[in-house]
């Protein structure tokens, strides 16, 4: 990067390459830009009394500008390139019995991990977030497209190739629906932020059931609407191309539906649950005793037709769901 070059840009070539550099001038308070004027025109023609209120002169402001820059160059180039596989090589139990297993899950691959509350389920769970490397109580060690992950990247979380979608999600924030999403398309450099902001909302509206908008506050959404919400967000805008989902069935929305968003958009998604439907819906799941992976079962032909048969009867639940919350009655042989 020039910097030099960069100050004498004009203002609609500069926000043309940096759309950042705007919140840069909002932040410091500085007066609107014109399209021919260069950012080093705009500090030096700062008044006194503006240059004291920021603490710096002219040329502290040009020095600050040029890192603020460099610093959004640098979260532009951690994006990830576009993970393909992951590979669970096995540890142990709780025993410390060998699992002897080499687990491969490819983009676009739905995987179930079932087996009895306290298996160890989100143990796996947690081994792939944090892409261990045999410094966990399982010693199972994870590679990224057949590498092992790079390790400045694995501890400081910058390498955003695992998002997690807990049971409990509450917000803390206080901020509209409109305002949430529109930071985290501008944090991830979005390029149609009001065009990102639109689809997820609009996904996750489908996904919940319960309609909501961009005006309403993210503390005041119900579990199902929160969920909702950030499985949309990691389908529509998070680049995160591995997926790990614990116990969707609580979640209150339509999981079916959840997960065929997940697979279009080529990530790789792990869930632990007890859900039939689900776990028939993948397309392999592992099973989980005493803290290790005891069986890998493929998806056979006999339980696709079950599946068929579950979906029915899902479909029957959820129309009765909605009978109930409507305040109507249920008839004999519905």
């Amino acid at each position: 990067m020039d910097q030099d070059d960069i100050l004498q840009w004009p203002c609609e070539r500069l926000l043309t390459r940096h759309p950042y550099a705007k919140d840069f001038f909002q932040s410091c308070g500085l007066p609107p830009v014109g399209k021919k004027q260069t950012a080093g025109e705009l500090f030096n023609e700062l008044a006194a009394e503006q240059l004291e209120a920021l603490g710096m002169d002219a040329a502290q402001l040009a020095d600050k500008f040029l890192s603020f820059l460099e610093q959004m160059e640098h979260l532009r180039s951690l994006k990830p390139g576009k993970t393909r596989r992951v590979t669970v090589v096995g540890g142990r139990d709780k025993s410390g019995r060998e699992e002897n297993v080499r687990l491969t899950f490819e983009a676009g691959e739905v995987v179930a991990v079932v087996g009895p509350t306290g298996a160890g389920k989100s143990m796996l769970l947690s081994d792939i977030e944090c892409m261990a490397q045999g410094d966990t109580p399982s010693g199972r060690r994870i590679l990224i497209d057949d590498s092992v992950p790079d390790e400045g990247e694995r501890l400081s979380g910058q390498h955003r190739l695992v998002a997690q979608l807990s049971q409990n999600m509450n917000f803390v924030m206080d901020l509209s629906v409109g305002d949430f999403l529109g930071m985290h398309a501008q944090s991830r450099l979005a390029e149609d932020m009001d065009g990102i902001v639109a689809q997820v909302l609009t996904t996750a509206v489908g996904l919940a059931g319960e309609p909501f908008d961009e005006h309403t506050q993210v503390t005041s959404l119900s579990g199902g609407q929160s969920r909702a919400l950030m499985i949309a967000d990691v389908a529509c805008l998070s680049a995160s191309p591995i997926v790990l989902i614990d116990e969707i069935e609580n979640a209150g929305v339509d999981r079916r539906r959840a997960l065929n968003l997940l697979v279009k958009k080529e990530k790789i998604v792990l869930m632990a649950t007890h859900d039939p439907l689900l776990a028939l819906s993948g397309d392999r799941r592992l099973v989980i005793r005493n803290g290790g992976i005891a069986a890998v079962l493929e998806t056979s032909e006999d339980e696709h037709a079950v599946l068929g048969q579950l979906e029915a009867m899902d479909r029957r639940l959820s129309s009765l769901r909605d009978q109930l919350r409507e305040g109507k009655r249920i008839e004999k042989g519905w």
